[in-house]
């Protein structure tokens, strides 16, 4: 498998953060599902994407998650007693 690499040469990283958003970190473009751009809120090099569905600001996180008690579903290794790869 390939990694999604930004126009800058750096991968793109996208985290699950524990009980909370999508933590997106590189270059990336993010657009709706006609394909009109979403402008970033600020300039940071790190987006937060709205995980629960309780944010104000969807798609981006604001913190509604923890006032939600957004929890995780059980990792799938947890819940069928795999491991994940290393």
């Amino acid at each position: 498998m390939s990694d999604v690499v930004s126009s800058a040469g750096e991968p793109v990283v996208i985290t699950v953060r524990k009980n909370g958003s999508f933590g997106v970190v590189g270059n990336v473009r993010l657009v709706d599902h006609e394909g009109n751009e979403i402008p970033r809120i600020n300039d940071k090099p790190t987006i937060a994407l709205c995980r629960c569905g309780h944010s104000a600001r969807k798609p981006f996180c604001d913190g509604a998650h923890k006032a939600a008690g957004f929890i995780d579903p059980p990792d799938a290794a947890e819940s069928t007693g795999a491991h994940a790869p290393a």
